[in-house]
């Protein structure tokens, strides 16, 4: 009887993990798919209606409307694979009494399946824009894809490092959810980062997810003066501290995420 190889086994388990995960996101309940897709229309929407109304046209050589979509979905790659991946863990303890599947497993179908699905919301957002005059290629594909890229892997990273933390000490995910808040509003997604004040905008480039909302807004547009001070480098080394961080704990604490 031919024995499988440890990639078999672990392409196995990633299929079967992403179709169980896939259809719990889609139909966990009703309209559950709709979400999905409304949730961002829904904030696109609001934006647009507050700077149409205090008539801004465009921000910083940007098509006002194109920049709140491409700041708003680049925003909603970290916030939703990071969210995902940290409650991998809790979602699936049942599994894990099979030796196949380890936690890591869990999380790393939970980012690409998030990813995967806020990239069909993309192409109905964008679609829906080019039927309304909109210009939706990108500039510069690469360059967005990098800055997509590396909030993905920051939301990973970060994932990670939230999960353990969460098994290990539960009451701190309060804490986390409460540091978490002003995200949306100090990554730049509803107020340009040009706009703020020195030495607050110095401040605020500090957060890895600004560097990877402005980082994509100049990707996608030839005309977008993004602020000074932007690194997609600064948005890697970030990511990737917290990538390593997250895998140093869960090997530390493999047997509790699984046992506990």
């Amino acid at each position: 009887m031919a024995t499988r190889s440890p990639w078999q086994v672990m392409w196995s388990v990633w299929s079967a993990l992403f179709l169980r995960e896939a259809l719990a996101r889609l139909f966990s309940s009703r309209g559950a798919w709709a979400w999905l897709l409304l949730e961002p229309i829904f904030h696109i929407a609001y934006l647009v209606i507050i700077f149409t109304v205090i008539r801004i046209h465009s921000v910083s050589g940007f098509d006002t409307g194109l920049w709140i979509v491409v700041g708003l979905l680049a925003y909603f790659t970290f916030e939703r694979a990071s969210g995902q991946t940290a409650n991998a863990i809790n979602a699936n303890k049942s599994l894990f009494s099979y030796r196949q599947v380890q936690p890591i497993d869990t999380m790393f179908v939970r980012a690409f399946l998030e990813v995967l699905l806020l990239s069909v919301v993309a192409i109905v957002i964008f679609s829906t824009a080019a039927m309304l005059g909109h210009d939706v290629l990108p500039h510069d594909p690469f360059e967005l894809f990098v800055a997509i890229f590396g909030l993905w892997l920051l939301a990973l990273g970060w994932g990670l490092v939230r999960a353990v933390l969460h098994d290990l000490v539960p009451e701190l995910e309060i804490v986390l959810n409460f540091v978490m808040k002003p995200m949306y509003i100090i990554s730049g997604v509803m107020v340009p980062l040009a706009s703020i004040p020195l030495p607050y905008r110095d401040w605020l480039l500090y957060n890895p997810v600004a560097q990877g909302v402005e980082a994509a807004r100049a990707g996608f547009s030839a005309t977008y003066h993004p602020v000074s001070g932007l690194s997609v480098s600064y948005l890697f080394a970030f990511a990737l501290v917290l990538f390593f961080m997250g895998l140093l704990l869960m090997r530390r604490f493999a047997v509790r995420l699984v046992t506990a």
